[in-house]
């Protein structure tokens, strides 16, 4: 079914933002109101919408999401019923008013009989079709509280593997905007303080310093050149990032280039291998867990390749099989997924392969900063070196020309 964005206020008398499947919008409106909710606005849903981001009232950060999952967990696994479970996280949640609103919308539904599963799917646009297809498998085995464990487990593993790689570009990124701004300052400010010496000298300038002078007097003059450049660079990016045919060809692309091509594989490997290993080992079906698995991937070539494997699954292949003819993923993962197949362990290997492709993905992200580091040093070292050159070259020329 289509998804459509809504605007409605709640029981609370608060607006709220959502995301919702629905046949059309008059079902949509009256799912709503049998919900106690008072529709305001309902339109199809963005591309945004459909990946399940919710609106700014409703979402809450990755690291609350966990703390939710896992003290609930806790509380279930202590002996404590649903209920009074989240009572006690809603007692805990004075300080954070997101989660509070939260936990009450979510208390009230399961109070009335709703399952937790389906309660926390009201609150579209917060929590991933992945993370209430594990709720529901919880509560259909009778295990909620050991699920919800894991599920901590699986959202801790994905969100430190993120600030690996965020955390990892930090140092090149600073060293980048530095490298820049140490160049500009010197041709803005520095080299310009020579250059009336240099034009009274009444003698040609060496080659080099007449270059570096130009390029001064360039950026003095036409600076803002730089600045619309980097602003419609980011405007193109996000404009072909915006179509997914577009998108597609620069996640094919971004794939094939050197050194950050194989984090990019690795970080997604990692991920589709965590989520499939994690949902079928809590009693997903395979061609469900693909198609769940699909939604969290964001490289759309990708996604297209597990798209593919979902129909091959579907004619009765074998994961593995449908996963190489891609020639896409790693053949080691593809070997250990195969091997999994072949003992009747495929959870456990899945789950292997992900921690295998996390400790590669940090030696990837070493490697690449191994060489970017030094990389940008000795260029700018070099490009600094030739401007203090040229300019020492030609106060040379002037002090030749006064003898």
């Amino acid at each position: 079914m289509p998804l459509f964005a809504y605007k409605a206020i709640n029981a609370f008398g608060e607006p709220e933002d959502g995301v919702r499947e629905a046949a059309d919008e008059k079902q949509l409106v009256e799912a709503l109101q049998a919900d106690g909710y008072l529709p305001v606005k309902v339109s199809p849903a963005s591309p945004r919408s459909f990946l399940g981001f919710g609106g700014k009232q409703n979402h809450l950060k990755q690291k609350e999401v966990v703390m939710f999952t896992r003290e609930l967990a806790t509380l279930l696994e202590s002996g404590l019923p649903l209920d009074k479970s989240l009572m006690v996280l809603k007692d805990l949640a004075d300080d954070n008013e997101r989660l509070l609103k939260l936990i009450g919308r979510v208390l009230e539904k399961v109070k009335s009989g709703t399952s937790l599963a389906d309660s926390l799917e009201l609150q579209a646009g917060i929590f991933s079709k992945f993370y209430l297809n594990m709720i529901r498998a919880g509560e259909a085995g009778g295990n909620l509280g050991e699920v919800l464990a894991r599920l901590s487990e699986y959202l801790e593993s994905s969100q430190e593997l993120k600030d690996t790689v965020s955390t990892a570009l930090i140092y090149p990124a600073i060293l980048l905007v530095m490298s820049l701004a140490s160049l500009f300052i010197m041709l803005t400010f520095v080299v310009p303080q020579f250059t009336e010496m240099f034009a009274s000298a009444g003698k040609a300038l060496p080659v080099s310093t007449q270059i570096v002078v130009g390029l001064a007097e360039w950026l003095q003059a036409y600076w803002w050149v730089l600045v619309l450049a980097v602003f419609g660079a980011s405007s193109y990016m996000r404009y072909e990032m915006a179509e997914p045919a577009r998108k597609k060809a620069w996640d094919g692309r971004f794939l094939k280039m050197p050194l950050l091509g194989e984090i990019f594989l690795n970080q997604e490997t990692a991920n589709i291998t965590r989520t499939l290993g994690t949902l079928l080992g809590n009693g997903v079906s395979i061609i469900a867990a693909m198609l769940i698995v699909r939604e969290t991937v964001d490289n759309l070539v990708i996604a297209d390749a597990i798209s593919e494997a979902e129909e091959q699954l579907k004619q009765g292949k074998h994961l593995s099989n449908a996963l190489l003819e891609k020639a896409l993923f790693p053949k080691m993962a593809m070997q250990m997924i195969k091997m999994g197949e072949e003992t009747g362990r495929l959870e456990e290997m899945l789950l292997r392969v992900a921690t295998i492709y996390d400790k590669q993905l940090r030696v990837s992200i070493t490697r690449m900063l191994a060489f970017l580091e030094p990389a940008l040093i000795i260029t700018l070292g070099l490009m600094i070196a030739g401007i203090i050159v040229s300019i020492l070259l030609a106060i040379l020329s002037v002090n030749d020309l006064a003898f």
